[in-house]
């Protein structure tokens, strides 16, 4: 069940609301929802600690995927959310004000091609013709294009089969289609289960310049407009930055936590999973980051998902730069040079 919080999202835009001061100060009794995907964050700053250490009340729902968020944060259930690289830009397409306060970005690849048993696909060439899951408004979507793009395919060179990114584990597994982009724990899973079926995945080697490796924390427009929940947004991204280290320091501590005890992936599947998304950086809200997300934009755009450009700049809101600044630096991260 979702918490109710007052007002939607859309009564101040982005730019407006960069123009006030960030508070820092949050006051008693403040409290914060934040939409999680798989359980993830709400495991990770539990076993880091980072959960106990909140200056607001912190409650978690579960979703899957950017779309069930979006619904959410109109309904003004959802305060913060971390998403992937495609969620802001559909809630901007749909009108929607909800600024990304903090970015993540992991050195290998954040999604993987899992290839159902009985095709072959070595090569993002080799597409051609298959049967391809989407999800439109999640970070599959811009994955998929972006692989097309990589091949000189288009989307006229595939059959795009539509689906909610709930149902992406599923579309493989029964078949339903020829390859499917999936994240972790699922895409680990899906070789673990269907492995000795003939299941296989794209090599990683064919996606340099397909996966993101982002990771986006956005906010509630109107929440970012209430003082008090603003300088607990902030709080929660400093905190969120510290637990997200402390995984990569703490590598069997967040294994045993999350992949063990709550995805039930054995201790070595977990492994792999931690090995397989490198290391992590915290870019700045601006710059490479910015251009970057406007190839997404502009990529999602011409495949006519979307029906108008849109300026990347106003879905970021900087002032949290400051406030990430002053983590990293505590924590001795590094904020990195962007995508």
């Amino acid at each position: 069940m979702l918490t109710a919080c007052a007002g939607g999202s859309t009564a101040t835009g982005a730019a407006e609301i960069a123009e006030q001061p960030l508070p820092a100060d949050v006051p008693a009794g403040t409290d914060l929802v934040v939409a999680d995907q798989n359980e993830e964050v709400q495991t990770l700053m539990r076993a880091s600690g980072e959960h106990d250490n909140l200056a607001s009340t912190a409650e978690y729902t579960n979703f899957l995927g950017g779309p069930a968020i979006l619904e959410a944060i109109r309904a003004g259930s959802v305060d913060v959310a971390a998403v992937g690289d495609t969620p802001p830009i559909q809630a901007h397409a749909s009108g929607e004000t909800v600024p990304i306060v903090a970015a993540k970005l992991q050195s290998k690849p954040d999604y993987r091609i899992a290839v159902r048993p009985g095709v072959t696909v070595e090569t993002l060439e080799d597409l051609e013709g298959k049967k391809v899951a989407y999800g439109e408004g999640t970070g599959r979507q811009t994955f998929v294009l972006r692989a097309l793009r990589e091949a000189g395919l288009t989307t006229d060179d595939v059959e795009l089969v539509p689906l909610r990114a709930a149902d992406f584990p599923d579309s493989i597994r029964t078949e339903q289609v020829d390859v499917a982009v999936l994240n972790e724990p699922h895409f680990t899973r899906y070789l673990r289960d269907y492995g000795d079926q003939g299941a296989t995945a794209v090599p990683d080697s064919e996606l340099e310049n397909v996966a993101s490796g982002l990771q986006f924390l956005y906010a509630r427009g109107d929440a970012l407009t209430d003082p008090a929940k603003a300088a607990a947004i902030r709080d929660f991204v400093q905190r969120w930055i510290t637990a997200a280290q402390w995984s990569q320091e703490n590598e069997a501590e967040w294994i045993q936590a999350y992949y063990v005890d709550n995805a039930g992936l054995s201790e070595e599947d977990g492994q792999a999973v931690v090995d397989s998304q490198g290391e992590f950086t915290y870019p700045r809200l601006d710059g490479s980051l910015v251009e970057f997300h406007q190839d997404a934009i502009d990529l999602i755009h011409a495949a006519g998902d979307i029906p108008e450009e849109l300026d990347a700049a106003e879905q970021f809101d900087s002032r949290f730069d400051e406030a990430i600044d002053d983590v990293v630096a505590d924590i001795g991260a590094t904020r990195g040079d962007g995508p």
